[in-house]
């Protein structure tokens, strides 16, 4: 397993992570859970990643039990959540200082730890002042429930604005950022977030690098009996991903991009994760599984990413050429 640090923090995570969203308490109990992060673990993985809305905190639940279970010793972990959607009350969702705190607390309960290292606002808010936001997230440093905090799916103005009101308060400011990133979703990354990595030492710890599984390759013939598009409440996911205009386009991308894979001789899911590994502004890759053979197959990307080099990325490109575009030069 390979360390990259997280921005410019001195905090170090493992190149591949492991996440619980979708499948925990929805396709994978207690007991699937300790035997996928136990292969995820023993591979190296270091962090852990999770969410107060995820399965109504149930994620959290079966997370802190495997944790328990497993007997890991706290400092070999890195353990997020993210606090935005926790109820249906009036105070329960958002970022205002009191759901920060109380959302807070609860997950570290569900948990059973004393503190996250990472704390996330899941989403921007737009009835919450960043400043309040801010003055909260601090506070929950200042209380010893999180070490950093960041963002997720955060617009790069936001994030500044976040930054610069923290700085000029001497408060803790955000220090990396959650987004999608896989072929299919790359301009926050490769384009909106540029200045940030250069100006703040912005870290990223992004999600979603199969495309909810379209980079796998496995709906290349229809969807298989076991996939998450088969259940009722990810409907939405499956128009979208292979039933509308655009996901039509890409599914036909995925099936350009496997004989690149076949002649490789490695899975299309490692080189959807080798992919995002090349970019030098991804801290962390977070990972997803409903079984443990998945995570074995996704924690042997480590050992081809010398496979996927510049020849193979610009073969890549070829096929998605959707890579953002330079700013206009408009001396030249």
């Amino acid at each position: 397993m390979e360390y990259r640090f997280l921005g410019r923090s001195g905090l170090k995570v493992s190149a591949l992570s492991f996440g619980s969203w979708v499948t925990f308490g929805e396709q994978v109990d207690t007991d699937l859970a300790y035997n996928q992060m136990k292969t995820a673990y023993d591979a190296g993985v270091n962090f852990f990643d999770n969410a107060e809305g995820y399965e109504a905190g149930k994620s959290e639940e079966i997370m802190g039990a495997v944790i328990k279970k497993a007997g890991w010793k706290r400092s070999d972990l890195v353990l997020s959540t993210k606090i935005f959607w926790g109820g249906d009350g009036p105070n329960e969702k958002g970022l205002s200082f009191k759901h920060i705190k109380e959302g807070t607390e609860a997950a570290l309960k569900r948990m059973q730890t004393d503190y996250v290292d990472l704390l996330f606002c899941h989403r921007p808010d737009l009835y919450t002042p960043i400043s309040e936001t801010v003055w909260a997230m601090h506070q929950m440093i200042l209380e010893g429930k999180a070490l950093y905090w960041g963002t997720s799916e955060w617009s790069a103005e936001q994030i500044r604005a976040a930054y610069d009101f923290a700085i000029q308060h001497n408060l803790r400011p955000p220090l990396m950022e959650q987004p999608e990133y896989n072929m299919f979703n790359r301009r926050k990354v490769e384009k909106e977030y540029t200045a940030l990595y250069r100006d703040i030492g912005l870290g990223t710890t992004i999600w979603s690098p199969l495309a909810s599984g379209l980079l796998t390759g496995k709906y290349n013939d229809g969807v298989p009996e076991g996939s998450r598009l088969n259940i009722e409440k990810y409907s939405w996911l499956k128009k979208r991903l292979l039933e509308s205009a655009e996901g039509r386009i890409k599914l036909r991308k995925v099936k350009k991009l496997a004989p690149i894979a076949e002649d490789l001789g490695i899975s299309m899911p490692q080189l959807a994760l080798a992919w995002c590994l090349n970019n030098k502004d991804v801290s962390t890759v977070i990972t997803g599984a409903s079984n443990v053979k998945q995570v074995e197959q996704n924690m042997k990307t480590m050992d081809i990413l010398d496979k996927v080099d510049e020849q193979v990325m610009k073969a890549i490109e070829e096929i998605l050429q959707n890579k953002p575009k330079e700013d206009q030069d408009w001396r030249a």
